[in-house]
């Protein structure tokens, strides 16, 4: 992901995803900057989010787990979901990737918002289920790519084919996954 973000510094135009979004960047003045708002935001998202389930920083070192939770869910509520909301309203694919995209948004702002709100009322066991879900639905990023790869490789479906395919791909799974997570062992 880091190598993904880094393609977009400098600011360019005409780099990678953004040679396919020219009417946006051209039509739309404020596309580019919420754009780069996203796609800057989500990796401090993922790398703090990786943190906070190593129970080593947990137990060893409960300020960082905090700091960078509060990390988190500032880049989360702030920055990359809102941005994403935006930017899923304008995705390639139609209206079903559109949907995808907004409907992820949305969930991964409510989920954050929730873990946020039980540990400030200091229910850690429903805190950690909110941010299993909060930080799969992060990991969209990553799972989508990887489904992109797959379908791509397997079955050469059509450009559009693929994005409305991986628009859903890149984070159902995830959801599930985590669901069976949390009710596959108490979480404390």
């Amino acid at each position: 992901m880091l190598q993904i973000t880094l393609r977009y510094i400098p600011f360019d135009r005409e780099v990678s995803f953004l040679q396919i979004k020219q009417t946006e960047v051209s039509e739309i003045k404020a596309y580019l900057p919420i754009f780069y708002t996203h796609v800057y935001s989500a990796i401090f998202v993922l790398l703090a989010g990786f943190t906070q389930f190593n129970s080593k920083i947990l137990v060893n070192y409960p300020r960082v787990h905090k700091t960078l939770g509060y990390l988190y869910v500032g880049f989360v509520l702030l920055l990359a979901s809102p941005s994403g909301i935006f930017i899923g309203w304008f995705a390639n694919g139609g209206l079903i990737a559109k949907t995808s995209f907004i409907i992820l948004g949305i969930l991964w702002f409510l989920f954050t918002l929730k873990a946020i709100l039980l540990i400030l009322k200091r229910d850690i066991p429903e805190h950690k289920k909110f941010m299993y879900r909060s930080f799969a639905l992060a990991t969209s990023a990553i799972t989508l790519r990887l489904w992109k790869v797959i379908l791509v490789y397997l079955f050469h479906p059509a450009p559009m084919d693929v994005y409305q395919i991986i628009a859903w791909l890149g984070w159902i799974p995830n959801l599930l996954i985590a669901e069976w997570l949390i009710k596959r062992k108490p979480i404390q």
